[in-house]
């Protein structure tokens, strides 16, 4: 796999970006970093081109793709309503772009139909890391790009997490460094009355609504109810490592704390991981332990590491990763979104 590397110092990457970009025009499938996460990108317009993102991946066919814009003015070629926005999403775009929040709108007609399989929207951002957006300039299309990984696996945040799933199977990866936030963009629609999450992200509902001046609710899907799903990430097995994780929360550390230990001394066989705040003592048989500073919030660092430390738990050879989660509100409302998806449902409230 062709790795193209990027010195964020620099800011001249025109011509480190030319090959990348000319492999986009051509059909070709590229990884390259935002700020949420390293996302593959084939050329929104080009059906052939976004099929091979779902061959690489081994995505589902009727999962949707992203598509990722570098300018506003590129909307009219993504969109059918790019002249008539509700004034709310109006008002989220200009505090929110670019940035981690994908909008769902009318598909223009360009738009692949692999990109949004059977359906007549399509979700559209604008990152904010200057690498994908100057790639995006150079390739003279809008991208679609879900998450570099294989389906179902820990979205990867560095370069290294792409070549380990996808070595062979795309034409290569731009190297920006790792990524910022850390976790998937907040997915939302808009209208001139209200608002809808279909994905928690680092931009959090509370935010949403004061920002628009309309209030916002959450899907029923990420409520328990069996809707069918409106954007990436809504209905298949996600985030994933190897090792079986268990999440447990509460507002009694020494609850959760007793509960972790009583599961480890009561499965002897595993070999546990622990993702734990830093005050939270040494527990049985680890093989590997990550706490964050304990001058960053847990919550934070925890969701700035998360898939990174996923994806470590199966290089220390844990059977089972044991971590302790958050408050599911604010911010804490797309990590433990993640961490339910990735525990398949292990995640326990004590």
């Amino acid at each position: 796999m062709k790795v193209w590397s990027v010195d964020l110092s620099d800011g001249n990457w025109t011509e480190v970006l030319q090959e990348p970009a000319q492999r986009l025009r051509a059909g070709g499938v590229v990884a390259f970093p935002t700020e949420t996460v390293y996302g593959l990108g084939g050329n929104a317009w080009d059906d052939a081109a976004c099929r091979k993102i779902f061959a690489a991946k081994g995505r589902p066919a009727d999962n949707p793709l992203i598509v990722h814009i570098a300018d506003r003015n590129e909307l009219a070629g993504v969109t059918s309503a790019a002249d008539c926005l509700p004034s709310p999403l109006v008002r989220l775009l200009d505090a929110f772009w670019p940035g981690p929040l994908t909008i769902i709108l009318p598909a223009h007609p360009q738009i692949a139909p692999s990109v949004r399989p059977g359906g007549e929207t399509v979700g559209v951002r604008m990152p904010s890391h200057p690498v994908a957006r100057a790639l995006i300039r150079q390739a003279g299309c809008p991208l679609a790009a879900p998450s570099a990984n294989s389906s179902g696996r820990p979205s990867p945040t560095t370069a290294a997490a792409v070549v380990d799933d996808l070595e062979g199977r795309i034409d290569g990866v731009i190297d920006g460094g790792p990524c910022d936030v850390g976790l998937e963009s907040t997915v939302v629609a808009v209208t001139e009355s209200s608002g809808t999450v279909y994905r928690p992200g680092w931009i959090t509902p509370e935010q949403l609504s004061a920002v628009s001046g309309v209030p916002f609710s959450l899907d029923p899907h990420l409520l328990g109810a069996e809707e069918a799903p409106k954007a990436p990430g809504m209905k298949y097995r996600h985030y994933a490592p190897d090792a079986r994780v268990h999440v447990w929360w509460g507002d009694r550390p020494l609850a959760v704390l007793t509960a972790i230990r009583r599961f480890v001394m009561d499965n002897p066989g595993i070999r546990p991981a622990y993702v734990l705040p830093a005050d939270f003592p040494d527990l049985p048989n680890a093989v590997w332990r990550w706490s964050p500073d304990p001058a960053t919030p847990y919550d934070e660092a925890l969701s700035h590491a998360l898939y990174h430390l996923l994806r470590e738990g199966d290089t220390a050879g844990a059977t089972d990763i044991c971590i302790v989660g958050t408050r599911p509100s604010g911010r804490g409302l797309a990590l433990m979104n993640r961490l339910q998806k990735a525990s398949e449902g292990r995640l326990y409230r004590v």
